[in-house]
């Protein structure tokens, strides 16, 4: 047995009176050797998510107070907690026919990501945007918007925001609209795409204004189908562009900046091809991975999980992490990647 000397004791009673820790029976918590998440490597079903957000709807209604109907994932390592990951919360939203959604706004930013349907419009202050299959919608940080369905057809997407983040920060605030919806029109594009969406221009009007968010609300799964394509059958030609043989890859950007697309989320989409895989990475900073198309495997360290169409992933900071498709597989994704860059805290490594 040792010997405590009673004059240390007295100074860690006084740290303790005085609200004080010492740094020498902290460091291992406080600076551990690398990350160390509480939140788990976990994969949802699209198989069970979806009818249980059907089983939602019809119990469920939409309006004031609750606002959505939008299921969290809760990361089982972040218990009692609606986070997919420290930073990132993602949730299936279920819109029934004829509803609507009511317009609010926050300073969390937002997107809705369409695996299978469509129908809805959401209005994002006051321009309706169409959303079908494949697109990514976004809703920057405090903007109002509000989702109507005019369709005798439910329809359910993904939505990701930094909900975790922001309140981390204690920087949420949010904001009610009005009751009524501010456009019912259903046009086939939106004033935004109208203006931004020409590969390489951009209106003169406004041209030295400083754009941090994308003025683009909609990115169109022809447009991101067509590249993921074209830089495969570029690579098969023997030409550079895609990111490795059977894989290619893009990143939704903000057409006047080229930064990304939203100021605090990155989004991308992933195509391999059957029997590709990727190498092994770890990444400083947490994602979520939406299976869009087809099958295969996500592998976090040891451990391999079969994956399909709809299936939702979360890795967490460090995680060992690989993909294998078993047929062409189309893969989506968001993370808090610019928020590390801008901390100069992302590190990656590859193995």
């Amino acid at each position: 047995m040792t010997a405590t000397d009673p004059a240390l004791d007295r100074l860690y009673e006084d740290f303790a009176d005085a609200g004080l820790l010492p740094l020498w029976t902290q460091r291992e918590d406080l600076m551990p050797l690398t990350p160390q998440p509480a939140a788990k490597a976990h994969v949802w079903r699209w198989t069970q998510l979806y009818p249980i957000a059907e089983r939602a709807g019809e119990l469920v209604p939409v309006g004031r107070g609750g606002e959505r109907r939008a299921i969290a994932l809760a990361n089982p390592g972040l218990p009692g907690l609606p986070h997919a990951t420290p930073t990132l919360w993602a949730a299936i939203q279920y819109l029934g026919p004829r509803e609507v959604a009511p317009a609010h706004r926050h300073s969390q930013g937002a997107f809705r990501f369409v695996v299978e349907g469509e129908g809805v419009w959401t209005v994002v202050d006051g321009d309706p945007v169409a959303m079908r299959r494949g697109d990514l919608l976004l809703t920057p940080s405090w903007a109002f918007h509000e989702h109507h369905n005019p369709t005798d057809k439910p329809m359910a997407w993904l939505d990701g925001l930094d909900i975790p983040l922001v309140s981390s920060l204690d920087a949420g605030f949010f904001e009610f609209g009005p009751d009524a919806v501010a456009d019912t029109s259903t046009p086939d594009k939106s004033r935004g795409e109208r203006l931004w969406a020409h590969p390489g221009l951009r209106p003169l009007a406004g041209i030295d204004d400083e754009v941090a968010v994308s003025p683009l609300p909609a990115y169109r799964w022809q447009h991101t189908d067509s590249a993921l394509a074209a830089q495969l059958e570029l690579a098969a030609a023997g030409h550079a562009g895609a990111v490795a043989p059977g894989h290619a890859g893009i990143r939704f950007t903000n057409p006047a900046t080229g930064r990304d697309a939203l100021t605090s989320l990155r989004t991308e989409m992933h195509r391999l091809t059957a029997d590709t895989a990727t190498p092994v990475t770890r990444t400083v900073g947490s994602s979520v991975w939406q299976v869009f198309s087809g099958e295969g495997e996500v592998r976090f360290g040891q451990r391999t999980v079969e994956i399909a169409t709809g299936d939702l992933v979360a890795v967490p900071s460090w995680e060992e992490l690989s993909f294998r498709a078993y047929t062409d597989l189309d893969l989506f994704t968001f993370s808090d990647a610019p928020v590390y860059e801008a901390l100069r805290l992302h590190r990656s490594q590859i193995s």
